[in-house]
């Protein structure tokens, strides 16, 4: 697992699983960077190449579930097409959210890290700070 000094995500201990943390200047670039933190435990998003890209989009007043049914359609979309995603885009009008990845067949070279099963509720929180946003919760890996 490549932990290393990321501007905008993070990690926290939680027993077993992992804490992620996305953050960004809005809730979409937070949901993104959480994206980002979920998909690094996996693999170094900058050994994956953009030959594939998958799209999704759900309905969800709530931001704090949003974010975990965000992680969840991605991570299941990579596990379903064998995938690794490196880049991670969302938007948001109102109740509905569009958004989607790119990736890369898993290959040989492409070291594997821990694998996510994928997000929960636990220390679920979508919140404003002084910088932006900060969207968090705990993967189950």
């Amino acid at each position: 697992m490549n932990t290393g000094n990321h501007p905008d995500y993070d990690y926290f201990e939680h027993d077993a699983d992992i804490g992620i943390v996305g953050r960004g200047a809005n809730v979409e670039e937070a949901f993104e960077a959480a994206a980002r933190a979920t998909f690094a435990l996996m693999t170094d998003l900058g050994a994956v190449k953009q030959l594939e890209s998958v799209s999704l989009d759900f309905e969800e007043a709530d931001d704090e579930i949003a974010l975990v049914r965000w992680l969840n359609l991605l991570v299941g979309h990579a596990r379903e097409r064998g995938i690794a995603l490196g880049r991670f885009w969302i938007e948001r009008d109102g109740v509905r959210w569009r958004g989607g990845a790119s990736g890369e067949p898993w290959r040989a070279g492409l070291e594997r890290g821990v694998e996510v099963k994928g997000a929960t509720l636990t220390m679920l929180s979508v919140i404003r700070t002084g910088e932006g946003w900060e969207a968090r919760c705990v993967v189950d890996v």
